[in-house]
């Protein structure tokens, strides 16, 4: 798998499990790092995969996993979390030995679960991961070297897990120009619930609501930069998030609860024709955000 620090390359082969938007800008990315020798895709859209490769992102792709994998040093799943049992039950079938696998799923605790049901515990090789970055753009077209510079990459490995495969994926992942960091699996499902899939389904939910008004063409024809800024992710992919919000539902609705108790502050604020209250909240949305964005 290592190869000499004169050229650079460190891993030989690198299969990608879903070659889309996080997946093709991975493969561009650590390709330009000059990290990999060779890399297969695999999917079930051969158009997609055609066009990975006439755009330089693979060098060749199998529609079968097992095939995709068998020569892999490293396996990189970016497809849907619910598609992972299934994807893992195919790599384990013909992963060669010492293989790292790693992914970039939204969710952690289900990844985990996942690799239980198929090796029986989560191999000392695999690395759990997810990128914090994105578009509401997919397919590999949309890829592109520079998604994950200045980008936080969570890493959640387990007790049992290498610490030189973890190094391995953290190397990997730093050539993108990303920063790279450690969190408890738990803790990431919490703290993701909040600050990307909580947006998300709110997204989706307004504009699904606008949509069933009847001045729907008229309020969609008018709208400003801040309806455009606030929904543009209910354009992300819906079978992705579907998957995400099941697979994260627990720590989901623990937030939703809250949120849900918040709206209701404010329609009793408005009802009331409270104008302290809805400062107060206005003041310190502001103040929070600028602080930390």
């Amino acid at each position: 798998m290592t190869m000499t620090k004169e050229n650079k390359t460190i891993i030989n082969h690198l299969t990608i499990i879903g070659v889309g938007l996080i997946g093709g800008s991975f493969a561009r990315a650590v390709r330009r790092a000059g990290l990999i020798a060779h890399i297969t895709g695999c999917g079930r859209n051969v158009k997609n995969l055609e066009t990975a490769v006439k755009l330089g992102v693979i060098d060749d792709f199998s529609i079968s996993i097992a095939d995709a994998v068998k020569n892999a040093d490293l396996i990189f799943i970016a497809t849907p979390v619910g598609s992972f049992e299934q994807i893992l039950r195919q790599v384990k079938l013909s992963m060669k030995e010492g293989a790292v696998i790693t992914d970039a799923g939204s969710t952690k605790l289900s990844v985990i679960k996942a690799a239980e049901s198929v090796f029986g515990t989560v191999p000392e090789n695999f690395v759990p991961g997810h990128p914090i970055a994105g578009t509401e753009n997919s397919g590999v077209e949309a890829s592109f070297a520079e998604l994950y510079q200045q980008h936080r990459v969570i890493l959640t490995p387990l007790e049992q897990t290498s610490s030189s495969a973890v190094e391995l994926v953290t190397q990997l992942w730093k050539s993108t120009g990303a920063h790279v960091i450690q969190m408890e699996p738990k803790h990431h499902d919490l703290v993701l619930a909040a600050t990307s899939h909580l947006p998300h389904l709110l997204a989706f939910s307004l504009v699904n609501t606008l949509t069933t008004l009847d001045e729907k063409q008229e309020i969609f024809e008018n709208a400003a930069g801040g309806f455009r800024d606030f929904t543009r992710i209910a354009s992300s992919d819906p079978d992705m998030w579907q998957d995400i919000c099941l697979a994260n539902k627990d720590a989901l609705l623990e937030h939703l609860k809250h949120f849900s108790r918040d709206l209701d502050n404010l329609r009793t604020a408005l009802e009331n024709s409270d104008a302290d209250y809805l400062k107060q909240v206005f003041v310190r949305a502001k103040q929070s955000r600028d602080d930390f964005i």
